[in-house]
């Protein structure tokens, strides 16, 4: 078996990757830096290849495309790639950045994933969303709208796929808070999880083509619990979703 993972030099993307490599799959990490990739193909020479993949250039729809092919066709495509801010400020790069990563990104390697899949006998594409894609919230706004594109548009390639039979399965992965870089900014976040569990839990998820992977049962209790909530409710509760210093 052969997975694409796209995002793979830190955080779940890097520890996925380690799974699938200590299971004996055929693995292509790919991220924009390529310097920490090498760990990994050390860890399995004969079946690990590094490339470079940056999301935000036009050109990383054909790398996908070409990756997915190169080497025998891959079964699985892993789109980890992202970036979100706690930006209470509303400080307007950070917004952008966050737009053009996980939104046209994430639709320029996805999409080239779907396509890939489409015209050549079917496979499986997993992407990390989030479960702030539930509801929008006010500490991340950027964040919390291109997460909610992200699992629409995984929701319409299931239909998609579906209706033209085009053979293509989907995974929305959509973990709550995991240690991991993006949230070293020195906050104090509730509910954090274990990032080695959190990734086991995800590679399960994925082998088992699960159509939504919820991070982790505490995370689907209370994504269940606010998914109930009318909207006046939850836009009152700015202050219970402030992240404090």
């Amino acid at each position: 078996m052969k997975i694409v993972i796209v995002g793979a030099s830190s955080g779940l993307g890097y520890s996925v990757a380690r799974l699938f490599i200590a299971e004996g799959w055929e693995v292509c990490v790919a991220a924009r830096r390529v310097e920490r990739l090498e760990e990994l193909r050390r860890l399995a020479p004969e079946r690990v290849v590094v490339a470079r993949v940056d999301v935000d250039s036009s050109e990383a729809s054909t790398e996908v495309e070409r990756l997915l092919g190169e080497g025998g066709k891959a079964d699985v495509y892993f789109h980890v790639s992202g970036i979100g801010f706690n930006n209470l400020s509303m400080e307007m790069d950070k917004e952008l950045r966050t737009v053009v990563t996980n939104g046209v990104g994430f639709v320029r390697c996805v999409g080239a994933a779907y396509r890939f899949f489409r015209d050549n006998g079917g496979g499986h594409i997993a992407a990390i969303s989030s479960v702030a894609s539930t509801k929008g919230m006010g500490p991340a706004p950027a964040y919390s709208a291109t997460k909610r594109m992200q699992r629409n548009y995984l929701q319409a390639l299931v239909q998609l796929s579906r209706s033209t039979k085009a053979g293509v399965s989907i995974t929305d992965v959509r973990p709550g808070f995991v240690r991991t870089a993006l949230l070293s900014d020195g906050r104090d976040y509730p509910l954090v999880l274990d990032l080695e569990k959190s990734a086991a839990e995800i590679l399960r998820g994925i082998k088992r083509r699960k159509r939504v992977v919820t991070v982790d049962w505490k995370y689907r209790v209370i994504v269940w619990f606010w998914s109930m909530l009318p909207d006046w409710i939850w836009e009152r509760m700015g202050r219970v979703l402030i992240v404090k210093d």
